[in-house]
């Protein structure tokens, strides 16, 4: 089936909503918009609109001059089963002692690591971006260092991947795992199940540590955040409140230019700086929890 986009950019979050909101009543009708924050602290966002038929760029136009936006660029999507396309072209990734692999690549795992087998799906996390690598990275390091997690939160977890990591290699202590896109949490799931980690890992839907089955289970002493700059301050006091004095989180998706800027946010509320990793321009920040 071919599908369209129509991609814009424009100032501030109340516009660019607003703008979302008016792209609804085109016709014909957008099967989905999407807005998203452009992380250089400009306060420029983005804004798309998906179509199953050519959009009205007339009226992508008048919208875009209504709200200071710059003109819409429309393009035509190519059939493409993306999903079978990424896992073709997604070789193995190695971070520390783990093996992140994708089904097809089974036959190329080596013995002395510890696997991962994430299929390409619609949620983040195949270990391929330097954030997820990141944190398996952090995670091996802590490992290494002889820290034992056994009580792990993967918040905001994607394909679960981190989480998956932490009970493998330590595999008398289960996890807990949570993103706010049922579609995540699905994929996460499935995970787990491809994997071997039956009832060692709890995938659950919610915003945060907003749930009854994360509460039950802190403190915790190793949490793994690796969202955005934005969610990462936003969740920051409920971080203090669900992570044991003594234990650590790793905090990743966040910019090189805006790692001091969450760390001092997280030192003002009892975290010291454990471990700090640049991959591109991503930074991994490991914190403990000493306040």
């Amino acid at each position: 089936m071919t599908t369209f986009t129509a991609l814009t950019t424009l100032s501030g979050h109340k516009a660019a909503t607003a703008l979302g909101d008016a792209m609804e009543g085109l016709r014909p009708e957008p099967t989905g918009v999407g807005v998203s924050e452009v992380e250089d602290g400009s306060d420029v966002w983005e804004l798309g609109g998906y179509f199953v038929e050519l959009p009205d760029e007339v009226g992508l136009a008048l919208l875009a001059a209504a709200f200071g936006a710059k003109p819409f660029a429309v393009s035509e999507l190519p059939e493409v089963d993306w999903v079978a396309k990424v896992r073709r072209d997604l070789a193995p990734v190695v971070a520390g002692r783990f093996f992140v692999y994708g089904s097809h690549d089974a036959d190329k795992v080596p013995d002395d690591v510890v696997p991962l087998a994430i299929d390409a799906a619609l949620a983040f996390g195949t270990g391929h971006h330097g954030t997820t690598q990141g944190c398996l990275m952090a995670l091996d390091r802590l490992a290494t260092g002889g820290f034992v997690g056994k009580n792990v939160a993967d918040i905001g977890c994607g394909t679960a991947v981190l989480a998956m990591a932490a009970v493998k290699i330590w595999p008398e202590f289960a996890a807990i795992a949570s993103d706010i896109d049922q579609i995540a949490v699905d994929t996460a799931s499935a995970n787990v199940v491809l994997n071997g980690l039956e009832g060692r890992i709890h995938c659950v839907t919610c915003a945060g540590f907003d749930h009854s089955a994360i509460k039950a289970k802190a403190p915790f002493d190793l949490v793994f955040a690796n969202i955005l700059k934005g969610p990462l301050i936003a969740l920051a006091p409920d971080m203090a409140e669900a992570v044991a004095r003594g234990g650590y989180v790793i905090l990743s998706g966040i910019l090189n230019t805006q790692a001091d800027e969450v760390l001092a946010i997280y030192q003002a509320l009892g975290f010291g700086l454990d471990d700090r990793l640049e991959l591109g321009e991503w930074t991994t920040l490991s914190l403990i929890r000493t306040g």
